[in-house]
């Protein structure tokens, strides 16, 4: 069973632990915060658990998640690109260094309020805020789990019925969620992935007999399509998993091709993973300089 934090991140002041559950009872009950398409919530969930052993510059201390791009983390970028097609509701598996997520929400409004304290009643309060309209929910999901048994471990806080986003903790794009949603409720199969064409990392080698014989720096190539995380998924594809040590990319995504269950998104804009500290320099770069592509809000 996995442990769950809730936290909504619109809250302006600080009550008491009732009032809060008064609170958050309105506003689930108003809608507030919640994706609506053709009527529908949706929800989208992240996958914030691995260890990023190739970003270990970064990640010796901190999930790769809270890796920073500019002075906020990937995770914060990401759930922005979602709020941009109006998607706030959010459940984030969290997995390798769990707790410095939870502490990062807890903090969140404190960090960007202006706030009074008062010793002689031992009480705060919280006046004008950069708070998200984000209902998140913190499920930890096993530091060792796979990425399918994550999704898996976190069914019971899907809407029933429902399909939900899902992508990866760890890249950004300008990537149209409200045409994917669409796209994916138009079509019968199970699992819509946003297919990217591959970043160009290397320069390519001609080679024959041992012999290089040509070498392009920034070769021009046909689109080589990848996963580029940005899933739709319906309930039911949670079905082909069968525990914790299934891999979602490994284990069910092949399945769902044999079954003919898995569509494509192309996705033909910007697009970049942050799997290494020159790409995380990359994206730094991009943002500090405002020329985000990501960056639809």
């Amino acid at each position: 069973m996995s442990m769950v934090v809730v936290l909504h991140l619109g809250l302006r002041h600080v009550w008491d632990e009732h009032s809060i559950a008064r609170r958050v009872g309105h506003l689930k009950a108003s809608g507030h915060g919640q994706g609506d398409y053709e009527g529908k919530r949706m929800k989208a969930v992240i996958l914030a658990g691995g260890y990023g052993t190739r970003l270990a510059e970064e990640t010796h201390s901190i999930p790769k998640p809270m890796v920073t791009i500019g002075n906020e983390p990937i995770l914060w970028h990401i759930m922005k690109i979602y709020q941009a097609h109006g998607i706030s509701e959010f459940i984030i598996c969290l997995g390798y260094k769990g707790h410095v997520i939870k502490d990062y929400f807890a903090g969140y409004v404190l960090r960007n309020a202006d706030v009074t304290f008062d010793m002689t009643t031992h009480s705060m309060d919280v006046h004008a805020t950069r708070a998200e309209p984000w209902r998140v929910t913190l499920a930890d999901t096993g530091a060792a789990t796979m990425t399918g048994g994550r999704i898996k471990r976190i069914r019971d806080y899907l809407e029933p019925g429902e399909p939900f986003c899902m992508t990866y903790g760890d890249g950004v794009g300008d990537v149209d969620i409200t045409a994917l949603v669409k796209q994916h409720r138009a079509d019968s199969r199970l699992v819509t992935v946003t297919a990217v064409d591959e970043p160009e990392r290397f320069g390519l080698l001609d080679i024959q007999d041992d012999a290089v014989t040509g070498f392009n720096e920034k070769p021009t190539h046909a689109a080589t399509w990848i996963n580029g995380g940005f899933f739709v998924v319906s309930p039911d594809a949670l079905d082909y998993i069968d525990g914790d040590d299934t891999v979602w990319e490994r284990d069910v995504m092949p399945q769902l091709v044999k079954d003919n269950q898995l569509a494509s998104f192309t996705h033909r804009g910007f697009w970049r993973p942050m799997d290494t500290l020159r790409e995380q320099r990359e994206l730094d770069k991009l943002w500090r300089e405002d020329k985000a592509p990501w960056k639809a809000w």
